[in-house]
């Protein structure tokens, strides 16, 4: 049965709710700066089939006076899937997203039906721990002063604008906000942690969805999905990091035949 919210298109405490309630479950888990509004394009095509649930992390839109940390992040997503859904869903997520979907799957994989994880195959380990936690370090010098973070913002709104969304969606998606600082705030939680590990422990399929052109946290893609106990590798062509907003369309598909051939059949 499922939680207090089972309302086709309901929205509550920073959640997103939409589609009937005997649906498979999707919850999305959206990337750092952005907030649950960026998964619109999946919700509206997902919702006449599954149950779709976006929510907000700490530190972004309707938490956006927080910053950003690990636990309260995965409490958010057990939390999620516990009352918005029957107990299980497919999830997910997208960058930051994607790593906290990887920590909450290795904690409770009895609740996930499938994995999907985009621009988030990078393991931020050896090597890639340092320029992780340099990265997070200069974003963080970078945006604090007020004038930084207000030029991230515009950037950050320039390139949704620069998509060719509907009219509607892409105002939602500004107007819930962007919050440069949770970039540099995450890199300490990401940093050092062992993901492809916590992967390794997951039975369920996984799908590693990526851009093409998103060459930095495409690193690792293949040993990745390698990892997993059931993992596959699929790229879109011609689109970079946040490609579910660069091509909304195609990635939707890629997910919907995920559930359709993968997740259903574990569920």
């Amino acid at each position: 049965m499922f939680g207090r919210d089972s309302e086709r298109g309901r929205s509550n405490e920073g959640i997103d709710v939409a589609g009937a309630g005997n649906d498979q479950s999707i919850v999305f888990v959206h990337g750092a700066m952005f907030t649950r509004k960026m998964w619109l394009p999946q919700q509206r095509e997902l919702s006449s089939e599954y149950r779709v649930v976006t929510f907000d992390l700490p530190g972004h839109g309707t938490d956006g006076d927080e910053q950003f940390r690990m636990e309260p992040a995965v409490d958010r997503l057990e939390h999620v899937i516990d009352e918005y859904t029957d107990g299980n869903a497919v999830v997910v997520g997208l960058s930051l997203g994607g790593y906290v979907a990887t920590e909450y799957t290795a904690r409770r994989p009895e609740t996930v039906d499938g994995l999907v994880l985009s621009g988030s195959s990078v393991n931020p380990v050896g090597g890639m721990e340092t320029l992780t936690r340099a990265t997070g370090a200069i974003h963080r010098l970078a945006t604090k002063p007020d004038i930084g973070c207000r030029a991230v913002e515009k950037l950050g709104y320039r390139w949704v604008r620069n998509r060719e969304l509907p009219a509607d969606i892409e105002r939602e998606i500004i107007d819930s906000g962007i919050y440069p600082r949770e970039f540099g705030n995450a890199g300490p939680f990401i940093a050092g942690e062992d993901f492809r590990g916590k992967l390794s422990t997951y039975p369920g399929p996984t799908l590693v969805l990526n851009g093409e052109n998103d060459k930095l946290m495409r690193r690792g893609e293949r040993e990745h999905a390698a990892a997993a106990q059931d993992g596959r590798v699929e790229v879109l062509a011609g689109v970079g990091h946040i490609c579910n907003l660069h091509r909304p369309e195609t990635y939707t598909d890629r997910v919907r035949n995920f559930v359709r051939q993968r997740a259903v059949a574990r569920r």
